[in-house]
């Protein structure tokens, strides 16, 4: 019978690409094992660019978490710290347990949570801890096989799950008009319940209303647009991830959480805009530290990363 290694992970599109170098890691600690990832079954789709991962054990959130298969051979949490979590991997019968502790599961063992940490950084430091070899620059995957229907288009993403993360349509609109009076190909996107925001934005930059692919794309097109863009402006949230998984040139826009935490590399090619303040990551309003980047600052770094590409 296989072996098996459990990673779970029940969280959105941005959390599984920071997850990437881990589940490198272990995939070269256990060659031989079948690595199973419990997700939601929308990010299933990605898993043709994921070889690192053999199957995907749909998991919407912790609080519906049931492992009703045989035990893996190893449970890894890289969900979190919290009890919730270090309870789900325990509860699967994993002979070894890869978490972070909590003092309401004395019988897990791991380093101390770091939250100043890059989350990259943060899982990578778990697996050290247990003796598994893993690199946090290793987050690149390999460039969707199928091409986009617009490829080296600059990319306006103005949605976020929350509204502390979301930079005011007005703005976006003026770095859309920018790229489109520059002669670039302009595309909006963002998902379903997006799609009217998103159209705000192309309306106020005059662009067609075919430049709006808000809601339009399934996650394996919104990756290959992203891998064959020329440029990727968007916030804080998980299109920006995709934009450092595929090397293309981005300016994300923090807000509530500081770059240094979830941001791209550092590199040229990518530009974390941050003014300092932290704030409540998830509040319905802009968050004050966003709303004080300026369309300019957003346009200069735009320039700046497109030189350097």
């Amino acid at each position: 019978m296989t072996a098996t290694v459990l990673v779970l992970r029940a969280l959105g599109l941005g959390d599984l690409l920071t997850a990437v170098p881990a589940l490198r890691g272990l995939r070269r600690a256990y060659p031989r094992h079948r690595v199973l990832l419990a997700a939601p079954a929308p990010l299933g789709a990605l898993l043709g660019l994921l070889p690192e991962v053999d199957e995907l054990a749909p998991t919407s959130g912790l609080a519906g978490f049931r492992w009703e298969r045989r035990a893996p051979d190893v449970a890894v949490n890289l969900h979190g710290s919290g009890p919730e979590s270090v309870r789900a991997v325990r509860s699967t019968g994993a002979r070894r347990i890869v978490s972070h502790p909590h003092p309401a599961v004395p019988e897990v063992h791991g380093p101390a949570w770091d939250a100043e940490q890059h989350e990259r950084q943060r899982w990578c430091r778990l697996l050290r801890h247990h003796g598994l070899e893993a690199d946090p620059d290793d987050l690149l995957l390999p460039v969707p096989p199928e091409p986009p229907a617009r490829p080296g288009a600059v990319l306006v993403h103005p949605g976020a799950s929350h509204g502390a993360r979301r930079w005011p349509v007005e703005r976006y609109a003026e770095v859309a008009r920018w790229a489109s009076d520059a002669g670039l190909d302009v595309v909006v996107t963002g998902s379903g319940p997006e799609r009217a925001r998103a159209s705000r934005v192309a309306e106020l930059a005059g662009l067609d209303p075919e430049s709006v692919l808000a809601g339009r794309t399934g996650l394996c097109e919104l990756a290959a647009l992203v891998a064959h863009a020329r440029l990727l402006v968007c916030g804080d949230t998980g299109i920006a991830h995709l934009a450092s998984a595929f090397h293309t040139p981005s300016v994300v826009l923090f807000g509530p959480v500081a770059p240094r935490l979830w941001g791209p590399p550092v590199s040229a090619r990518h530009a974390a805009l941050w003014h300092g303040r932290h704030g409540d990551t998830f509040a319905s309003e802009p968050d004050p530290g966003l709303l004080a980047l300026t369309t300019e600052q957003v346009l200069g770094a735009a320039r700046e990363v497109l030189r350097a590409a």
